[in-house]
């Protein structure tokens, strides 16, 4: 079973295109406790650089209009890009379903089988008792304990 659902994983990262790989490979980096210090760090540096390191000729002086703009187009490429690995998981979800649903079909027409073959040994099994318990009841059951 684990074996099937490796498979289906490793065949299914295969077929990504390299967008899709992008996507989820920013997604997961910027779903990270690293990327929120690394991103902290640097607007905490750049403050620190405009304000106090460059004073006078800062190439961004408080309140800090290009860093702004910056953090305006991420907020917009992050949206994107996290709705675009959503949507990818949506669709693995899917087909994770789809196949969990196939494999009980499966599973439940085996237990079908199954208790079917259970139901014919218990009648056998009532028969054999009732040749036992009754001898008469046939030739074959006369030589049971």
């Amino acid at each position: 079973m684990t074996d099937i659902r490796s498979n289906w994983h490793r065949r299914h990262k295969e077929g990504l295109s390299p967008g899709e790989r992008a996507a989820d490979t920013l997604r997961n980096g910027m779903g990270s406790w690293p990327f929120v210090g690394t991103f902290l760090a640097s607007m905490g540096a750049w403050a620190v650089v405009n304000t106090y390191v460059l004073a006078a000729d800062a190439w961004d002086p408080y309140p800090y209009i290009l860093l702004n703009l910056f953090l305006s187009m991420l907020a917009g490429l992050q949206g994107a890009i996290l709705l675009i690995a959503a949507k990818r998981q949506d669709a693995i979800a899917s087909a994770m379903a789809q196949h969990d649903y196939e494999t009980d079909v499966r599973a439940a027409a085996q237990i079908e089988m199954l208790m079917n073959i259970n139901a014919e040994q218990l009648k056998l099994l009532q028969e054999l008792r009732d040749i036992r318990v009754n001898p008469q009841g046939g030739s074959a059951g006369a030589g049971l304990p």
